[in-house]
């Protein structure tokens, strides 16, 4: 399957070191050689860069890795196809524009039935489960929410259709989520989503899939805020937090504004999700 990254920060933040390690599992550490894309919002844009090539081998992603682009928000996907030819139509993440904002989508796994989704406002340019699905979900928001939610209440209710969303994608087999609107980041975990929050007092990390090493603390200020998600964990020396199958996280500024699906275990018992 594909695997997925993200980053959620309080201030402008580059993601040149997670990406290091996460642009060798595409052909190289691991088998994801059909493709890449990651997608920058920045001072109110937005900026992406697509490939159908491996990103160990792509000069764009070299690009990307020596190219310290500052940014609250990044989503980034390696692919490995299942469901569609290998070409740049097909190369994640997808976009959208809704509420005036551009809506960044990148999913990892397969889906059964996604033809009988039925699409409204979005249609697909490839022909991959994925972007189907990415079409069907914006448009299912769209319909029920036409206007950008404008106050809390109605923001927290545009969550938790996405929650259900997300949910009756997962029924259709297996579907790990990013999904950002420049603001905030969504991540649901239907098998493999782990997420690290970097913050004061920072330490050193160390890569497990390139032989790079950073001391955080030479690169930060004590009020930086920074998480990032991941299909696996990208250092072998620090504690990543696995996210439970059914929960969706909200970030924001680099830390967890909303968290859908996940029941804390009552006292002796093993743990669960709704």
């Amino acid at each position: 399957m594909c695997e997925l990254l993200g980053m959620s920060a309080n201030v402008p933040t580059d993601i040149c070191f997670s990406f290091t390690g996460f642009l060798h599992r595409g052909g190289g550490t691991g088998p994801h050689r059909d493709g890449w894309g990651i997608a920058f919002y920045e001072e109110g844009g937005y900026r992406d860069f697509r490939d159908p090539h491996p990103s160990v081998r792509s000069p764009i992603a070299r690009l990307i890795r020596d190219y310290p682009i500052k940014s609250h928000v990044v989503i980034s996907h390696i692919r490995q196809a299942n469901v569609g030819q290998v070409r740049l139509a097909n190369t994640h993440p997808f976009v959208r524009e809704m509420w005036g904002q551009p809506w960044c989508y990148a999913h990892n796994g397969q889906l059964a039935g996604w033809q009988a989704l039925p699409l409204s406002f979005y249609t697909p340019v490839g022909d991959t489960d994925s972007e189907h699905a990415f079409c069907w979900l914006l448009g299912e928001l769209r319909r029920r929410f036409p206007r950008r939610p404008a106050n809390d209440v109605e923001r927290e209710g545009m969550w938790r259709l996405l929650h259900q969303l997300c949910e009756r994608l997962r029924g259709l087999g297996v579907f790990n989520l990013l999904l950002a609107d420049g603001d905030y980041l969504y991540t649901f975990c239907s098998t493999k989503l782990a997420h690290i929050t970097r913050r004061a007092p920072f330490g050193q990390a160390s890569l497990s899939d390139a032989e790079l090493a950073v001391n955080f603390a030479e690169h930060t200020t004590p009020d930086d805020i920074v998480s990032v998600i991941a299909t696996e964990p990208l250092t072998d020396n620090e504690a990543w937090e696995r996210m439970a199958p059914g929960e969706l996280l909200v970030w924001r500024d680099g830390t967890i504004r909303a968290r859908y699906g996940r029941r804390e275990p009552e006292p002796g018992a093993a743990a669960g999700c709704v």
